[in-house]
């Protein structure tokens, strides 16, 4: 599979079963930070089976499969996921409203022939 037939599934399968959340990066630290950047993504979210739960996930985590599409449209006022690469443990993901911090970041899984097709989330929040 071609990485452009990888992101194709991937879009279709997000489309029809997942939903967007926000990628949120801030500026400062403390009360006065303020949000420096923020890109609405399709994403996956579930919960991890009882089973999953080893090492450092814990009950209460949730797993986000992130589409990395560099040609998804960017909504007035948020910006490209792209300028915000890489995505660290100091960033954040809004679901559903609410604020989870990210916990890891795997850009490995999902990458075909070089290409980042999308990134899997540990969050907790």
């Amino acid at each position: 599979m071609t990485p452009d037939e990888s992101l194709d599934q991937h879009i279709r399968s997000l489309e029809e079963n997942g939903e967007t959340v926000l990628v949120r990066r801030y500026a400062g630290v403390g009360p006065a930070r303020a949000v420096a950047k923020e890109a609405a993504v399709l994403a996956k979210v579930k919960g991890y089976q009882p089973a999953e739960i080893v090492g450092e996930i814990r009950q209460g985590d949730r797993h986000v499969i992130l589409l990395n599409d560099p040609s998804a449209p960017v909504p007035a006022g948020k910006v490209a996921l792209s300028t915000m690469l890489p995505l660290t443990d100091r960033d954040f993901l809004v679901i559903a409203g609410a604020e989870v911090s990210i916990m890891g970041v795997d850009d490995a899984t999902r990458r075909i022939q070089g290409q980042i097709i999308a990134f899997e989330l540990q969050v907790r929040g």
